[in-house]
């Protein structure tokens, strides 16, 4: 085994697996029977209308929802650390929080308003250096653009290294510059073998970054490649209103 092999062991994320995943809030069935498998160190897509029931999906594996079925991640070895990035970051505008102090207070036990600690002060500078956000560490986070802020999220996402993350929309809010950030990001994690979950509605990314994509609309109504997947009539029927089941590949 090579040197590259053994440290992509070392941080490999684990194996997902969904089975008859259903969640129900009072007469409305958000998911329908989900089944679908995540490939350890792989980056999974999952593509679908809104409404269709993504973000449910992801706050069930997240332990925010109760739901049927079963859920399971199967590590290589020691249970890792899970990052999430969420889709974007509700605050009062007006707070005097620094990229810093939203780093502090989202990273560490310290208390944001003592500063960073030693411990994690070089984990967060790093963090920041690598969606180039370093030389704004001291502006106000309301201050920032849209695409600022997603790529502080992405930063915080880092913290500790995880083995497996989860991405809700992470390129909804970004600028030309900040998806490349996020494209050598991924690339970056699929070397290292993290398990990556990522929900995204730019198809043609998806189709460039990804190595499998699951199809949702309450249900699952493809699970395949990217060149299998994202055809014409499969993402005419995953986007109607009334979708037709269809068998996963």
């Amino acid at each position: 085994m090579t040197a590259v092999e053994q440290l992509r062991l070392a941080h490999q994320g684990p194996a997902i697996e969904f089975a008859d995943v259903g969640l129900t809030l009072g007469r409305t069935d958000i998911l329908q029977a989900v089944s679908f498998k995540v490939a350890a160190g792989s980056v999974h897509a999952i593509v679908g209308p809104n409404g269709g029931g993504k973000s449910s999906l992801i706050k069930t594996l997240l332990g925010q929802m109760p739901h049927r079925g079963r859920l399971s991640l199967h590590w290589p070895g020691t249970p890792g650390i899970l990052g999430y990035v969420p889709q974007a970051l509700e605050f009062d505008r007006g707070l005097p929080m620094t990229v810093d102090d939203f780093m502090a207070a989202m990273c560490q036990r310290r208390p944001a308003f003592l500063g960073l600690s030693r411990h994690y002060a070089p984990a967060i500078g790093e963090a920041l250096e690598r969606v180039g956000m370093q030389d704004k560490r001291k502006r106000r986070m309301g201050a920032l653009s849209g695409g600022e802020r997603q790529r502080v999220l992405l930063a915080q996402g880092l913290i500790p290294a995880p083995q497996m993350l989860v991405l809700d929309e992470p390129m909804s809010a970004l600028d030309e510059a900040g998806i490349q950030v996020f494209e050598r990001l991924l690339q970056d994690w699929q070397q290292a073998g993290i398990t990556v979950l990522w929900i995204e509605h730019d198809l043609e990314a998806v189709k460039r970054l990804a190595d499998r994509v699951t199809g949702l609309n309450r249900r699952v109504l493809f699970d395949a490649s990217p060149s299998e997947a994202l055809t014409p009539e499969r993402l005419l029927n995953l986007f109607s209103t009334h979708p037709r089941s269809g068998a996963s590949v």
